[in-house]
């Protein structure tokens, strides 16, 4: 069982993510154990506050470095820990890659942000990964964490009814997916093209394959520059 354990302001903003679809199969089913963790709990502060004004001019507030140490400390005495990770817009672009590296970890801790961020110490000498979503701004790290979660989840053996599933997924071997069609074989005169009907599972998966390619060319370039050079 894969152990994650999120620190946030707002352990609301999980309860659809995580109690629909996949997430929550695998939390019955025993393959993943997710633990949520309200930040105010860690605070000593009497009014439970968790931010203050940064050594600087400028708007916004910034997370405390003590109730973060408060609660990472306590988590570490019952379990060490692969990485700790805090969701944060200037941090390692998420990819298909660290998903499925980070799906082998046994537990990890994922801090989310709010405000300004968080005091830089915390980045210095308590977290040991950053991740970002992508070079966007979001109100806070909790929409980023899901959106990881899901993504680590669902690699997990088991959390799939079918575990192949994943291994044809966009990004697994650098490319995106070909198109896929279903019944009908033919709607408003759009047809399914021929060779998927053919019953010849070589020229259809190189017609998948040829597919999957020119996708790549023509909407992630970036990865195709890559792979053209491997």
């Amino acid at each position: 069982m894969m152990r994650i354990d999120i620190i946030t302001l707002f352990p609301e903003m999980f309860e659809g993510p995580f109690t629909e679809s996949i997430i929550k199969r695998a939390i019955q089913n025993g393959i993943v154990d997710i633990q949520l963790h309200n930040l105010r709990d860690y605070s000593n502060d009497k009014h439970k506050r968790v931010d203050d004004y940064a050594f600087s001019a400028g708007a916004g507030m910034v997370m405390m470095i003590e109730p973060v140490d408060n609660c990472i400390s306590y988590l570490k005495k019952e379990r060490e820990y692969d990485d700790v990770i805090y969701m944060s817009p200037d941090g390692e672009i998420f990819t298909q890659a660290l998903a499925n590296r980070l799906s082998l970890y046994e537990s990890v801790i994922m801090l989310c942000g709010h405000y300004k961020g968080i005091d830089e110490r915390i980045r210095e000498h308590l977290v040991t990964r950053e991740i970002s979503i992508g070079n966007y701004v979001l109100s806070g790290g909790e929409l980023a964490a899901a959106v990881v979660t899901d993504s680590i989840v669902r690699l997990i053996p088991g959390a799939l009814s079918d575990e192949t599933s994943a291994l044809s997924d966009s990004f697994q071997d650098g490319l995106v997916s070909p198109p896929v069609y279903t019944r009908p074989r033919e709607y408003k005169g759009w047809t399914v093209p021929e060779v998927l009907l053919s019953g010849n599972d070589m020229i259809i998966n190189e017609w998948k394959l040829n597919q999957a390619i020119e996708r790549t060319k023509t909407r992630r370039p970036e990865m195709y520059e890559i792979l053209k050079k491997k």
